[in-house]
């Protein structure tokens, strides 16, 4: 029996053997780091020799540059959204501007040299290239015009751009390490390290830091295997582009004059001698006039100088609201934005106009990078003639905000908020500029520009909106799956003394609306057998806007539109104008 249980016990003890050797090699394996180095193009996705992997900051950019000749190439897309949004590509004309504050850059494609203003430069390398649809510029070109800097490295082909400048925090390794993709001993190493190089720390965790290295990597490293951290100021020197401004020392007043036709303009004196306080006259004389570029103009001289002989300057509006004129199709060419600006500066220097007021609405999204190209544009010529750009806004909302308020702010002396139409024609009914309405739109746009650039417009005009009760045969026609409404409605627009005598002649008093800062006004007209609705502007809610102008400090205040209002209003706007 002793015989036969010595084989059995040492059968076991192989077994068990056996599996000590595959638990503690399991554990081994389990604690042991990885030695496998990622293949660097693969860290980068790079595909093609041509490709460059891209870092920018702290982010490893999944669009690619590109190599050409030697030169490294950004995508003009990846420019504008992560470096410069002042590049501009024209498509159609094929070239690549760039707006300086008293000159205009501009290259064509597959050109070593560029233009600044009428000089003539050139580079050693092509500025610009274009593969398909898609524009590629040199990057030495964006940093001589960009807060960046950049280093190339090879193997693989890569590029680390920096263009944040504040303090970071950096760290040296206490001895020979590697940068790993992940934190974890199992991750793949990304690059081998010294004892004594510096990382920049990104991110420091419990065990594991998010790291970058000096060659362009990012990747994690134990924190036991770094020293101290401490803060590195990074600066580059770099000297922004000055915008100067036309800043004037008064509170603004202006009011704005729609001209429709040449005699318009003798309407001027009769209409003005009912003001008290207004500095600054806006006559609708310009407007696009075909897909060229061309304008019409009701400029008057007689006019300019009379408004003078007043103290009052002149700032001419321009707008697109010809209807047959697609306005995109105008400013996303550069030669016709050029013939635009120049036929507006020659007839303010012809007829020695203060300023340009731009009033361009209803553009579509894709229109927005070519108005503000335009805006820039527009704004050198105005900067080096003396003339005061003013640009109209919508009360700001997310889809307008490719009117990029700030760089409005930026470039032109003062931006407009167009601070009415809350609800306007075809709309639900309700109040064209409650006070929450106003006060909202001021707060937001102060979030992009300075307040000493705003001036608030406000509206001389209401809407009278009219209930009328459907008709059965109209009750029939509807969409069952549609919100029911029992009438149909419409809406006029009036101004002060309109919509006065109308509640006089029905004997109706309005009532004072503390929360939308109005008052309001109903009629049943019986005869017609339809309501009228009317959210009243008076010298009451316009003192509720001026108190707003007042509160948050904005550069004036600007009426729409002259002749709309009651001559009493002009006392109510003297006392926050003076």
């Amino acid at each position: 029996m002793k015989q036969s249980v010595k084989p059995i016990l040492a059968g076991v003890l192989f077994v068990f053997i056996v599996l000590l050797i595959a638990l503690l090699s399991n554990i081994i394996k389990k604690y042991t780091p990885t030695s496998e180095h990622i293949k660097l193009a693969k860290y980068f996705n790079i595909e093609t020799e041509d490709q460059v992997g891209l870092v920018i900051q702290d982010e490893i950019i999944e669009k690619k540059a590109k190599l050409i000749d030697g030169v490294v190439y950004l995508e003009y897309n990846l420019v504008r959204d992560n470096l410069n949004e002042r590049f501009y590509w024209d498509s159609n004309e094929n070239k690549l501007l760039y707006a300086l504050p008293q000159d205009l850059i501009s290259v064509d494609v597959g050109s070593k040299d560029y233009y600044v203003g009428k000089k003539k430069n050139t580079k050693n390398y092509a500025i610009i290239k274009v593969e398909g649809d898609t524009a590629y510029i040199a990057v030495d070109f964006i940093k001589e015009y960009t807060d960046m800097d950049y280093n190339f490295f090879k193997e693989p082909n890569h590029v680390m751009i920096v263009n944040e400048w504040n303090e970071v925090l950096e760290t040296s390794l206490k001895k020979d390490s590697e940068i790993r993709l992940l934190g974890g001993i199992k991750s793949p190493i990304v690059e081998d390290l010294k004892k004594g190089e510096t990382v920049t720390l990104l991110e420091k965790g419990k065990t594991w830091s998010k790291v970058r290295t000096k060659s362009g990597f990012l990747g994690y490293i134990k924190n036991n295997k770094l020293n101290q951290a401490k803060e590195v100021k990074v600066n580059r020197e770099f000297k922004q582009p000055e915008y100067t401004n036309i800043k004037k020392d008064y509170t603004i007043n202006m009011v704005w004059h729609q001209i429709t036709n040449a005699d318009a303009n003798g309407t001027l004196l009769e209409a003005i001698a009912k003001t008290k306080g207004v500095n600054t006259i806006s006559p609708t004389w310009f407007a696009l006039s075909d897909e060229e570029g061309n304008i019409s103009s009701l400029a008057s001289q007689s006019y300019v100088n009379y408004a003078h002989q007043l103290g009052i300057e002149v700032w001419a509006l321009v707008s697109n609201f010809e209807v047959e004129v697609d306005t995109n199709k105008v400013l996303s060419y550069t030669s016709k934005r050029e013939k635009l600006i120049n036929q507006l500066i020659a007839e303010a220097i012809e007829y020695n106009l203060d300023g340009i007021n731009v009033d361009f609405e209803e553009l579509s999204k894709e229109t927005g990078d070519a108005f503000l190209q335009f805006i820039r544009e527009l704004s050198i010529k105005c900067r080096n003639n003396d003339i005061v750009l003013s640009i109209d806004n919508y009360v700001p909302m997310s889809h307008t905000a490719f009117y990029n308020r700030k760089e409005q702010g930026i470039v032109a002396d003062y931006v407009v908020i167009m601070g009415y139409d809350e609800h306007y024609e075809g709309s639900e009914e309700g109040s064209v500029a409650s006070k929450s309405f106003v006060e909202t739109g001021i707060i937001n746009t102060l979030k992009e520009v300075p307040a000493e650039k705003v001036i608030l417009g406000i509206p001389f005009y209401t809407r009278i909106w009219k209930e009328t009760p459907k008709t059965k045969e109209e009750i029939a026609k509807e969409d069952p799956n549609t919100d029911y409404v029992p009438y149909n409605l419409t809406s006029v627009p009036a101004g002060m003394e309109t919509v006065e005598k109308m509640l006089k002649g029905y004997n109706v008093t309005p009532v004072w609306d503390e929360k939308l800062g109005q008052y309001y006004a109903q009629i049943l007209e019986k005869n017609e057998g339809c309501t009228y609705k009317i959210w009243l502007e008076a010298g009451k809610s316009i003192e509720e806007k001026l108190k707003l102008m007042k509160t948050h400090k904005l550069a004036g205040v600007a009426e729409w539109k002259l002749g709309l209002e009651k001559s009493e209003i002009w006392d109510i706007i003297l006392k926050y104008v003076n």
